[in-house]
């Protein structure tokens, strides 16, 4: 078996040509909400979701970013794409997102919780504000948007959560207190909202990224070091935004049916073997924030 990679582009660009692994319609006429949608992982996931005939919604709090990311979406998959600002951590402009989807699609089968923030700091150098932003957005964003997208459609007509995770926490990465402990918790609240809603048809589930090329992550967590180091990682190579958006399409796709409440990790075995040493690795960073 080949562990190469599926095609990719590093820039928040669509594809140039694509070959289908699934069937192109799996997921035909359904409807995906997505935050963090205009760049990066969550680019790519509204991309592929839409090859197979899924429709878009892709929201963030710059409304020129996801503006410009639908106009090159609609172009390369022929789909609807919407492009809507909100911030996750105020909960009014995602009830307002979230019904201005509904207005124009009429239903949300898929949410992603993309939305995320991080950067490389000792908690040392950190400040109380910086850890609580982290917070804020990831796992408080994660609840409120999850929320109100039950209240406003999945306790009625089900539906289908995925939360985008990472590793960070599994071995206490150095460097990354705010956004493992952010992350962890999103994990648990995936396993209760898998129990507290599975019986009204939500499937919740966490897809925990590696280091993925052409990602802001990459380059604001030091890339060429995390590029130095991959060699020793199982695989012996970085993972892309194909690679992920193809498990989200799994998670998100009927083939997942019976899936919930668990945490797939794509990572090409990278967390068991990457360099944890906190005393290198604080050379790597010198700011406060």
């Amino acid at each position: 078996m080949s562990h190469r990679p599926p095609p990719d582009v590093a820039t928040d660009d669509c594809l140039q040509s694509y070959s289908y692994l699934f069937s192109p319609d799996i997921l035909r006429d359904k409807v995906a909400f997505i935050t963090g949608g205009g760049s990066g992982i969550g680019f790519r996931i509204a991309e592929i979701f839409m090859r197979h005939g899924c429709q878009t919604v892709i929201a963030s709090r710059n409304q020129q970013k996801v503006s410009d990311a639908a106009k090159k979406l609609i172009a390369a998959t022929g789909q609807q794409c919407l492009a809507l600002s909100l911030d996750v951590r105020q909960p009014q402009t995602v009830t307002a997102a979230v019904d201005e989807a509904l207005k124009t699609f009429g239903k949300i089968d898929i949410l992603i919780n993309g939305a995320a923030g991080n950067f490389l700091c000792a908690a040392s150098n950190m400040s109380f504000n910086a850890y609580k932003t982290v917070i804020d957005i990831d796992t408080i964003g994660t609840f409120n948007v999850s929320k109100v997208m039950f209240e406003k459609y999945f306790e009625d007509h089900g539906g289908v959560i995925i939360n985008i995770t990472a590793t960070l926490d599994y071995r206490g990465q150095a460097l990354q207190v705010h956004a493992g402990t952010a992350k962890a918790a999103v994990d648990a609240m995936t396993r209760h909202l898998a129990v507290e809603w599975g019986h009204h048809n939500i499937r919740v589930n966490s897809l925990a990224p590696g280091p993925i090329s052409g990602t802001e992550g990459m380059r604001r967590l030091g890339g060429h070091r995390v590029e130095r180091n991959i060699l020793g990682s199982p695989l012996q190579r970085l993972g892309n935004k194909t690679e992920i958006a193809h498990s989200a399409l799994y998670l998100a796709s009927p083939l997942a049916s019976y899936v919930t409440g668990t945490v797939l990790v794509v990572d090409g075995g990278n967390w068991l073997t990457s360099a944890n040493n906190h005393m290198m690795l604080l050379g790597t960073e010198t700011s406060k924030l």
